[in-house]
């Protein structure tokens, strides 16, 4: 196991157990120090830190439990295994809750060391991953959702490779879902019980990228005031993700491949070489080939990272999947805010399958979640609340034929009787009006009528107030408000 206890402090005042301690951490070639009394371990572990520590329940000079209690407290303190041959389960059961890791009783055995030790290596390496765990929202529920060609293929890719422990690279354009794709290959691997840690390569300060990597030793550069675990050590037996891969600066490029082949490293600051096993899966946005190219990447290493590509398509050769993914955030984000969401208008499915997508799925959850925010309980999205460009902002409601559809352009379809202040179709010239104009113009006419009250215009209106003050304020935000003394033309 990568992670392991490098400095141990063994607290014991029998000379046999001390020096026995002694010899098994020194064979598992760990650094061993030494303490007969409770003041000789409080200054070690003041002036030096430590990854183990055994205590013995019974000191000349005070109680381990006590002493214990107080290690707790420190801000970098080790795990501790109780060590006594007065045992009972009350002691036990006193010591665990006092926060000791583990217990042992005299006389004792190496394999039994050799079992508390592994525990408490599994232990550790969990408590330093949970500092580096993704949000778990992001692969929630996902599954790979679509039934293109496109996606039957990626999905046959993805089965054929996740058994393996091939090195995969995921290319394709910005929000295109490829960290999902690598959440898939690591929850089918047979590396799903371990850990699976990201690193974001754009996000990390070239000068720090090589100990987010690597980890280093106390004191390797200023600020390090405590020794670190580095994402590929906390990856062991697991799976790591290098997200946007081109970014890695070339002279950490070839620190990169050497761990890759050799699977070995050193921290920064260190000289022992750490040993991981470490399944690497890497994503880009970018042609990898051009950088190579230009010498911003290292040709060895883009082969040895492309073992076995994996293109995701960009949502707008995937039409036929468009809606279905729609559907898919349309409930995670429901479920999500709380709000009951009776599905999309017919006007919000035109729009979302008319829109070509430059952000990909990201753009669309981003542009779904906001509209079920602004949708009122029980009503459905519409075309208005998803805000994409184009002429799909006026919303009908069910007109009763298609004649009626082309001739009433009042937003949710108010009857004649209610609505004094008709909307005309054509302009002065003749021309015929945009939708955008005459969705502003019904809203105008709906204002003039109520006076001014947006709670009475929202009801003649057919939409809910909240829409109607989202309409408001962005045309207030554009430069162009709307009020009976604007300067839209007379209706």
């Amino acid at each position: 196991m990568a992670i392991s206890f490098e400095k141990v402090l063994v607290v014991e005042d029998e000379s046999v157990v001390r020096n026995l301690l002694t010899e098994i951490f020194t064979r598992r070639k760990c650094q061993v120090r030494c303490a007969q009394t409770l003041a000789e371990a409080e200054t070690l572990l003041l002036s030096d830190s430590f990854d183990l520590m055994l205590l013995d329940l019974r000191l000349p000079d005070g109680d381990g439990m006590r002493f214990l209690e107080r290690v707790a407290t420190l801000p970098e303190h080790p795990l501790v295994v109780m060590v006594t041959g007065y045992g009972t389960i009350e002691s036990a059961v006193a010591c665990m809750r006092a926060g000791a890791f583990d217990y042992v009783l005299k006389p004792f055995s190496p394999s039994q060391i050799d079992i508390i030790l592994k525990k408490a290596q599994s232990y550790r390496q969990l408590l330093q991953v949970n500092r580096y765990l993704s949000n778990p929202e992001e692969g929630e529920d996902g599954g790979l959702v679509g039934r293109s060609s496109a996606m039957l293929r990626l999905r046959q890719m993805v089965e054929r490779v996740a058994p393996t422990d091939a090195t995969v690279l995921i290319t394709g354009e910005s929000g295109t879902g490829k960290e999902m794709i690598a959440r898939e290959l690591y929850r089918a691997s047979p590396r799903r019980s371990h850990p699976f840690i990201k690193v974001n390569c754009a996000a990390i300060s070239q000068n720090l990228i090589e100990s987010e990597f690597f980890g280093h030793e106390r004191g390797a550069f200023t600020g390090a005031t405590e020794r670190r675990e580095g994402r590929f050590e906390l990856a062991n037996q697991g799976t790591l993700l290098l997200d946007e891969v081109s970014e890695i600066p070339l002279n950490l490029q070839a620190k990169l491949l050497r761990v890759l082949q050799e699977r070995e490293f050193e921290r920064v600051g260190g000289n022992r070489t750490i040993k991981v096993n470490v399944r690497l899966l890497a994503t880009s946005n970018r042609d990898l080939l051009s950088y190579v190219e230009k010498g911003d990447f290292r040709q060895d290493l883009y082969y040895r990272l492309n073992v076995f590509p994996v293109q995701v398509p960009p949502l707008r050769e995937r039409g036929e999947d468009i809606l279905l993914i729609a559907e898919h955030f349309l409930r995670r984000c429901a479920r999500k805010h709380g709000i009951k969401v009776n599905g999309f208008s017919d006007s919000a499915r035109a729009a979302l399958t008319g829109y070509r997508w430059p952000g990909n799925v990201r753009e669309m959850q981003n542009t779904i979640e906001r509209a079920v925010i602004l949708t009122e309980n029980g009503r459905p999205i519409t075309a208005a609340a998803l805000g994409l460009p184009g002429d799909f902002h006026l919303e009908e409601a069910a007109p009763t034929s298609a004649q009626e559809e082309t001739a009433a352009y009042e937003i949710g379809k108010p009857s004649a009787s209610t609505v004094n202040h008709t909307v005309p179709v054509t302009d002065a010239a003749g021309g015929v009006q945009t939708i955008a104009v005459l969705e502003k113009q019904a809203i105008r006419a709906a204002l003039l009528q109520t006076e001014g009250n947006r709670t009475q215009a929202a009801t003649v209106l057919g939409i809910s107030i909240r829409t109607l003050r989202n309409k408001l304020q962005e045309y207030r935000e554009a430069g162009d408000p709307i009020d009976p003394g604007s300067d839209l033309p007379e209706i």
